[in-house]
């Protein structure tokens, strides 16, 4: 972290400053909030807020004041650095070649090449630099979530049964919502005075709501929820997808519909269903892909790793090697190793996002170049792609993995909080 002051004394003694600025220090950045052994800068709580307005003004959404705004920035900021802190602590780390995949996989989503991803962040006045640090904290949070939500989920084969009859209830059919959230943060036991306020608090939501106040504005402005800088827009969602609440809350629901207040553990809550689809059928895709991993340590760089791959791939399209017999011989991925590198049908959901985004643009007998995920290096080949099968196996896979997502999404925002009760958080004063 770079530091907030910057004594002109240096500068002095190096002759490029007058005698009347070494007698009085100049503030470049403010220090807003101290979290742990990290500060959050104005700095930084100014670039959020410009985004934020930026995107605000891209799709036409009103904001609330920037004092309003400003606090919202701080409290995502807080919440950031507390995960980055976290990912250092366990040694978690990005390498440049990983990001600059991670780089391009993102201009590919958006139909786009690097040089023209590079021209759209010049027109929204963001470094390149700057960009990729900003996906390097990305990539780097998503990955302690991941690693320590995974933890926390445990399922059972009986709640797994129960999805698949509610599946085959359906006829594989299932209803999608688009749901906004506001959450107004209640501690774990409320007083009588705080549950007061905090009903007051959202019963005037849900009034200014029903008189056309805008939902999205009204999130920014006042959630404590996870989403209350997007709005409160959780997108669109199975209600198998969906924490409980929510689920329970969009049941006969229909574009438009305001549902609260509800209570949780967590305070009390709007839920606000934007649109509806329709029962519609769902078609899931599955791939049969195989592959070899490489796992850089000490001994084996990260440029050897990928080295080892990039020959693997060339003698494996000139005919000299097979790659089921590379991955028995060198891949440390010790469960498909010994079976020529086959990972068999599977959901692509079910990898991690690096390999679930290469195997969903490989097409069908086509190689990935060598890319990087938090196992290793990888190479893959797609072999088939199909839609879902009536299987029980497969079945099983799905509710498994809906009852995965809504489990992680629940325990996403109670680890967050526990992270926050658990450090030392000082807030210095807002930035004007």
């Amino acid at each position: 972290m770079k530091k907030t002051w910057i004594s002109l004394l240096t500068a002095g003694l190096l002759g490029v400053m007058s005698q009347s600025a070494l007698a009085s220090p100049e503030l470049i950045d403010k220090v807003l909030a101290v979290v742990n052994k990290d500060v959050v800068l104005a700095s930084q709580q100014e670039a959020l807020v410009n985004k934020i307005k930026f995107s605000a003004k891209e799709s036409g959404q009103a904001l609330p004041d920037d004092v309003t705004l400003r606090k919202q920035a701080l409290d995502r900021l807080i919440q950031e650095s507390l995960q980055l802190q976290l990912a250092d602590r366990q040694g978690l780390k990005i390498s440049d070649t990983q990001l600059e995949q991670a780089i391009n996989s993102i201009a590919a989503d958006n139909k786009m090449n690097l040089e023209q991803l590079r021209a759209q962040l010049d027109r929204e006045g963001i470094s390149y630099a700057q960009y990729r640090e900003e996906v390097r904290r990305e990539i780097l949070m998503n990955e302690v979530r991941r690693n320590q939500i995974r933890r926390r989920i445990n399922i059972s084969d009986q709640e797994v049964k129960q999805v698949v009859q509610a599946l085959q209830k359906q006829g594989q059919q299932q209803q999608e919502f688009h749901v906004g959230h506001i959450q107004i943060a209640l501690p774990d036991n409320p007083s009588a005075e705080q549950l007061n306020a905090a009903k007051a608090k959202i019963d005037s939501l849900l009034k200014r709501l029903r008189n056309g106040a805008d939902f999205r504005e009204l999130a920014i402005a006042e959630s404590n929820g996870p989403k209350a800088l997007e709005g409160g827009d959780w997108g669109w969602m199975s209600p198998q997808e969906m924490p409980t609440l929510m689920a329970d809350a969009v049941q006969g629901a229909k574009k438009g519909d305001i549902v609260g207040p509800l209570r949780s553990g967590a305070g009390l809550h709007i839920v606000k269903v934007f649109d509806a689809k329709g029962i519609q059928q769902v078609v899931q895709t599955e791939v049969k892909a195989r592959h070899i991993l490489i796992k850089p340590s000490i001994i084996l760089s990260e440029e050897k790793a990928k080295g080892m791959l990039d020959g693997f791939l060339h003698d494996i399209k000139s005919g000299k090697a097979d790659f089921a017999a590379l991955a028995e011989k060198y891949s440390e991925d010790p469960g498909s190793a010994v079976q020529g590198g086959e990972l068999g049908w599977s959901d692509p959901n079910v990898y991690v996002p690096e390999f679930r985004d290469m195997v969903n643009r490989l097409q069908p007998g086509q190689y990935s170049e060598p890319f990087r995920t938090s196992h290793g290096w990888h190479l893959v080949q797609l072999e088939e792609r199909r839609s879902q099968d009536a299987t029980d196996k497969a079945q099983e896979q799905r509710a498994y993995q809906l009852i995965y997502n809504r489990r992680f999404v629940e325990e996403s925002q109670a680890w967050l909080d526990e992270l926050r009760d658990e450090a030392y958080i000082r807030i210095e004063g807002a930035s004007s």
